[in-house]
């Protein structure tokens, strides 16, 4: 089952119309990235059986390099030359669902607490990428700065409502699977 969804959120992220509608609104390439992030990084762990594979390294190193790595790619310049460059498109594309996915790996291995504490990191992360992306004074990403009025937006709107995408419900997956791991972790301590 897990291989089929896989394969699903594959098709959708990279071979319907959604993909290249990424080119045209910011909005549309932030979903897009925090799908690969939330949804098909996972996806590919369970797919593959990877939860048991050892990878060097704690949660919070992990931790740390996902949410570098996802701030990275959506800095101005890096995500410009990904939109320009096929190559530098799918290196994006690449680490953004590696390190996601071995991320999940480390937080499914992981003690509750530790888990827990990493998945709400994340949310922080994720949620003040979304911040500064709502609250700038300008609209940053060149790619998008022609690309916009067909849909009815600005710029400046476009990545204002990807800013709040970010924020608000890429930030609950987060914090949902923070609140399970939690649930599952004090049922588990509960007497019989």
């Amino acid at each position: 089952m897990p291989t089929y969804a896989m394969l699903a959120v594959f098709g959708f992220l990279y071979i319907s119309p959604f993909c290249a509608l990424g080119s045209a609104l910011f909005t549309v390439r932030i979903v897009h990235d925090v799908i690969l992030a939330t949804l098909l990084a996972p996806l590919i762990v369970a797919a593959f059986r990877a939860e048991e594979t050892e990878i060097p390294g704690t949660l919070a190193v992990w931790t740390a390099v996902h949410g570098l790595t996802f701030w990275l790619w959506h800095a101005p310049l890096l995500y410009e030359s990904a939109m320009n460059s096929d190559g530098i498109f799918w290196i994006m594309q690449i680490s953004i669902v590696a390190t996601a996915a071995i991320w999940w790996i480390k937080v499914i291995r992981s003690p509750a607490p530790a888990a827990t504490t990493a998945l709400l990191a994340t949310m922080v992360a994720m949620g003040a990428l979304g911040a500064l992306l709502t609250f700038a004074h300008r609209a940053y990403f060149a790619p998008h700065w022609l690309t916009t009025q067909s849909w009815g937006l600005s710029p400046m709107e476009d990545q204002q409502i990807a800013g709040i995408i970010m924020w608000a419900p890429a930030s609950l997956v987060y914090l949902i699977a923070a609140l399970s791991i939690l649930y599952r972790s004090l049922g588990s301590r509960a007497p019989a």
